[in-house]
């Protein structure tokens, strides 16, 4: 690649319970995002004790983390969107500053 150029933008990392994965994506799919990585299986330890990420009868029963690089303007839409949900259910959201490089992944 020639010419790197580097592009701000904020990443969202949502854990939430795989039960709830398609409330997460279909925000994410109506706020304009344009891509987004799904973890299942995850493991740790939070509030409510260790978790253990193994697949015990179906993908609902596991925590899970969706990625997704976006602009700075859709950070606060998408968490008004998750906040309701978080108001009843466990989990979070991580907010970071990134750079990444070819934007047109991730903008129009």
């Amino acid at each position: 690649m020639k010419n790197l150029n580097f592009s701000p933008l904020k990443k969202l990392e949502i854990i939430l319970s795989g039960e709830h994965q398609g409330l997460a994506t279909d925000l994410l799919d109506r706020a304009g995002v344009k891509g987004y990585t799904i973890i299942n299986n995850l493991s740790g330890k939070g509030s409510h004790g260790f978790h253990e990420g193994h697949l015990m009868f179906n993908e609902d029963d596991v925590l899970i983390m969706i990625i997704a690089a976006v602009p700075e303007e859709l950070v606060k839409p998408i968490l008004e969107g998750l906040a309701p949900f978080y108001n009843e259910h466990s989990g979070v959201v991580f907010i970071s500053d990134i750079q990444v490089t070819r934007l047109v992944k991730f903008r129009d």
